[in-house]
């Protein structure tokens, strides 16, 4: 687009912007073909429409989106609340590329009662609003089961698929199946059961579906209380056993308080990326549809924008009628009749709780999915909240830490290991055995290791790592820092794990001088530096046994000229230890290696025992 073009755009933009009403409605930018790239909704069409077009509020993604409007429509509403209505059903209508997409990876179940005149009641995910009537969806499957296996178990309703008209049954077209036999139908087919009687047992099942449990639980004590003063105690009997399994059903649901009723709760959780919402209706004090959903971000929308159009989204997807909406912090919406509670304490505060608990479980669930799929997204979470945690300055990609091992200075080794994108690198792994120090001297092994490994790297141009971690606290964070900073001059964050009293890891510090890092002990990150821990005190560990084990066994018999690697190796196989070698007869080493290296194996022993 040429200078002049841009200039011209700009000014048919601004006209139409200076000329906005400032009244509630929904604007639509679009592109140069002619295209909805983004649909809002506002208080103040003008004001809000001329924020978009101020350079100090422009995030990168807003200015990348205004260089690609070419034309604004906009539509007037009476209300804020039409306002949001009307964005919710243009975005979906839509779906415009920089607009948040709701994501509905799959079609959840929902409960019919059909339109029939002996009515249906099954599951099914395919809806037809003239067929029948519809309650969900549920995307919690045992919810929905329970509900129907509760309805089954109340109410023997039919389950074929037969055209039940009163002139069908009057002429006999059917017969009875076994679900009359076995009593789970009374047979309307054959006008055992009357319409009347029937569509009694189809309201109540509504009822049930609706979350009006209570109402019915009520009004069957109150028949079953009349049918026992009646003497009439069969009857009393049946009633009861509803009675019980409505009350057991309730007993399973979330009841928070019979006083709360017809109240809607929402909860958001949010990433860079992503954002959790969760809904929970209550209807006499059970939770009677709970449903978490996701929205893909576009450009970088608030919380409170999201929870808006969640809102919105929700209530008419389940057709809402509450007059209380329960929310975790204020947004800008206002909804005639409806008011918006953000609760302190009590049962309102318990619900919003709950709530708040199932999004994060949502979130968490949603992205281990997505770490399974792809095992590389882990890795950049991980070492994203380790950046955040210490301040760095770029990803930790390359992590390296070290251990020492002695024992009272004796055979004193150290190890590194390394770690790339948050995975152990083993062809990196390094062993280091202590020449300078003279014994149990960590610090001193500590700055020997880390200026033999550095001063290398950095006359061999090598790759420097991004965080070093000092199996140790202050002290081995202050013998590395005077190597790295002060004498070798490099600038390496360093970091160091912490045991408590009971030589566990506790702490994270870092920087200079070192601070403990807030982090959770069960946290990923924190699990993360602990298996490196483990990982180089496993490395050090076992090079020190092997190097230990190497000096004990070669101690006595390295030194015998005319006996190999091979000849020892098989005798320490056969005899298991050097002491047993030496105990052995000469035919008994005769026999394994031969009559003159055994003889010389012989004397060397025994000339030992003669010094010791």
């Amino acid at each position: 687009m040429t200078a002049a073009e841009r200039e011209k755009l700009d000014t048919y933009l601004r006209g139409i912007v200076l000329n906005l009403p400032e009244t509630p409605g929904c604007y639509q930018y679009l592109n140069e073909d002619g295209e909805i790239i983004y649909v809002g909704k506002a208080k103040n069409l003008k004001r809000r429409v001329y924020s978009y077009f101020s350079k100090e509020q422009q995030s990168r993604k807003t200015a990348m989106l205004v260089n690609k409007i070419r034309d604004i429509k906009y539509i007037v509403v009476k209300s804020e609340e039409d306002a949001l209505l009307l964005e919710n059903n243009l975005i979906k209508r839509y779906q415009p590329h920089y607009n948040v997409l709701l994501k509905d990876d799959k079609t959840y179940p929902s409960i019919c009662v059909t339109n029939e005149p002996f009515p249906r009641i099954f599951k099914t995910r395919n809806i037809i609003h003239k067929a029948g009537s519809y309650f969900g969806p549920y995307s919690h499957i045992p919810t929905l089961n329970a509900l129907l296996e509760l309805i089954k178990s109340l109410y023997p309703l039919r389950t074929c698929r037969h055209i039940l008209t009163e002139e069908n049954i009057r002429t006999g077209k059917f017969n009875v199946c076994l679900e009359y036999h076995i009593k789970n139908c009374k047979g309307p087919c054959i006008g055992q059961q009357s319409r009347e009687e029937y569509m009694k047992s189809i309201q109540e099942a509504k009822e049930i579906l609706k979350g009006n449990t209570a109402e019915i639980g009520r009004n069957m004590l109150k028949e079953m209380q009349f049918l026992a003063s009646e003497m009439r105690f069969e009857e009393a009997q049946a009633i009861k056993k509803k009675y019980e399994l409505i009350e057991g059903f309730r007993s399973r649901s979330e009841v928070v308080s019979n006083t709360l009723h017809n109240i809607d709760v929402f909860s958001i959780e949010d990433d860079e990326s992503s954002a959790y919402i969760n809904y929970l209706h209550v209807s006499n004090g059970c939770i009677n549809q709970a449903f978490t959903f996701e929205y893909k971000k576009r450009i970088n929308e608030t919380p409170e924008e999201l929870l808006s159009l969640g809102i919105a989204e929700m209530r008419e997807r389940y057709k809402s009628t509450s007059k209380e909406i329960i929310i975790p912090f204020p947004i800008d919406t206002e909804m005639e009749n409806v008011s918006f509670t953000i609760p302190q304490r009590g049962d309102k505060k318990k619900l919003l709780g709950l709530s708040v608990m199932n999004v994060k479980q949502y979130k968490l669930d949603r992205l281990k999915q997505a770490e399974k799929l792809n095992p590389e997204q882990k890795s950049v979470r991980l070492m994203k909240e380790l950046q955040d945690a210490l301040g760095m300055n770029q990803l930790p990609l390359r992590i390296e830490c070290f251990d020492n091992s002695n024992i009272s200075g004796t055979d004193a080794v150290a190890a590194c290991v390394v770690f790339e994108k948050c995975k152990p690198c083993k062809k990196e792994y390094r062993k280091y055995i202590i020449k300078s120090v003279i014994g149990p001297d960590d610090y001193g092994s500590m700055k020997e290791v880390v200026r033999r490994r550095y001063s290398r790297i950095k006359e061999e141009n090598g790759i420097l790592p991004n965080l070093i971690i000092t199996d140790g606290g202050k002290g081995q964070m202050e013998a590395v820092r005077t190597i790295i900073e002060d004498e070798l001059h490099l600038d390496i964050p360093i970091a160091g794990l912490a045991k408590d009293n009971r030589h566990r890891t506790n702490e994270l510090l870092f920087g200079y001088p070192p601070v403990v890092i807030g982090l959770k002990t069960n946290s990923s990150v924190f699990k993360l530096l602990t298996q490196i821990q483990d990982e180089v005190h496993r490395f050090a560990i076992t090079f020190h046994r092997d190097k230990r084990s190497k000096h004990q066994t070669s101690s006595a018999l390295d030194e015998i000229k005319g006996i190999g690697e091979k000849t020892k190796t098989q005798l320490l196989k056969k005899f298991k230890s050097v002491k047993r070698i030496r105990e052995a007869s000469l035919e008994d080493l005769t026999s394994e290696i031969g009559a003159s290296k055994a003889k010389l194996v012989k004397e060397k022993l025994q000339n030992e025992d003669a010094l010791l």
